[in-house]
């Protein structure tokens, strides 16, 4: 038998997840739990780099719990995967500064995804915080700590991949292998417009259709979804290609010849904005229904998120606490310490 492959994802724990977190990864991570060893990360330390606020902190607790539910809720099982509290697993705060000797500010500002995290969190450039420049390095030990060969990514986020096999990679010249040289996984959709058309599928950008949103809920949003600007009458040829809900119906309608049809339609000028949206209504509610079910079932079982979260952050520590002990000893760390407390006790 060989030892099945790891895998470190997760999610910042903001709010309840949408349809953009389930095709660019939720769908992957159920798929993969019988394939790879998986590790699934709430990553309540990331939050702080954008908001450290303590309102934002007190939120997170429920944030968390919501995000357990909708894992739940589309099929990760926890006897499968593992399920941590990042802030939880101390190892994660010693790797993380240990990483941060071996890279530099250069490389960091080089990232993009952080000068477009300080502009989602409304920074200004001369105020970014330490933290948030730090990110992509807190990311590497998480990614790191339980030495996973692959991570599931958006392609936005492949460069963070990147970085932590360049933080293994020298670690590992200097010290000693410790590390595998993890492999980003792209998801085959890496991104979903949301619903205003105007960039990927976001919390921050209030743009999305979650998981947990009601059937009203959604055909209202679906209602007011971004088409062609240009089509002011039903009867006016329209355009398909970038319109979010032909985008949309393609991820998720399994009728494909039905969204064939509309689309001769509707660049013909023959179907209207409000049939496409009503039969994409439909589709999307279907999709969600047995979401909804099984979440609302797992909301009912009183402490079973909190025990699925204690029992995965106790998998992690002893995990971590084992990585680290072994990057202790082939750096010399503890060498010093471990002498001086023998002599000390000789002398006692």
């Amino acid at each position: 038998m060989t030892e099945k492959k790891r895998i470190l994802t997760g999610d910042r724990p903001t709010g309840c997840l949408h349809l953009g977190h389930y095709v660019g990864s939720l769908k992957n991570r159920v798929a993969l739990q019988d394939q790879y060893d998986c590790y699934f990360i709430l990553a309540d330390l990331h939050v702080l780099t954008t908001k450290p606020q303590k309102k934002h902190i007190m939120e997170m607790r429920e944030n968390i719990r919501m995000t357990v539910l909708d894992y739940l809720a589309c099929g990760i099982d926890p006897k499968k995967s593992t399920i941590y509290l990042q802030s939880a697993v101390p190892a994660v705060y010693q790797m993380n500064l240990i990483f941060e000797m071996l890279i530099s500010i250069n490389r960091l500002m080089g990232l993009p995804s952080i000068k477009e995290m300080a502009r989602n969190a409304h920074l200004d450039p001369e105020s970014i915080p330490f933290g948030l420049i730090g990110y992509p390095v807190l990311q590497s030990a998480d990614i790191l700590m339980p030495r996973a060969h692959l991570v599931p990514v958006g392609k936005d986020n492949e460069a963070h991949v990147e970085l932590a096999r360049g933080i293994a990679r020298k670690f590992n010249q200097l010290y000693g292998e410790i590390f595998p040289l993890p492999e980003p996984m792209l998801s085959t959709i890496p991104t979903l417009i949301g619903i205003d058309g105007k960039g990927k599928m976001s919390k921050s950008a209030g743009n999305a259709i979650y998981l947990s949103d009601d059937a009203k809920t959604v055909e209202k949003k679906v209602r007011g979804m971004f088409t062609d600007p240009k089509r002011v009458h039903a009867d006016i040829p329209g355009t398909v290609e970038g319109n979010p809900v032909f985008i949309y119906h393609d991820v998720f309608n399994p009728d494909k010849a039905e969204v064939e049809d509309f689309k001769v339609l509707y660049r013909q000028g023959k179907v209207g904005d409000v049939e496409v949206k009503k039969r994409l209504t439909i589709v999307l509610n279907q999709f969600l229904d047995p979401i909804r079910e099984r979440r609302k079932e797992f909301e009912q079982q009183k402490g079973l998120v909190e025990q699925i979260i204690y029992e995965g952050t106790q998998k992690m520590v002893e995990i971590s606490n084992e990585t680290l002990k072994e990057m202790r000893s082939v750096m010399g760390i503890g060498g010093t310490w471990n002498k001086i407390s023998r002599m000390a006790r000789d002398r006692m």
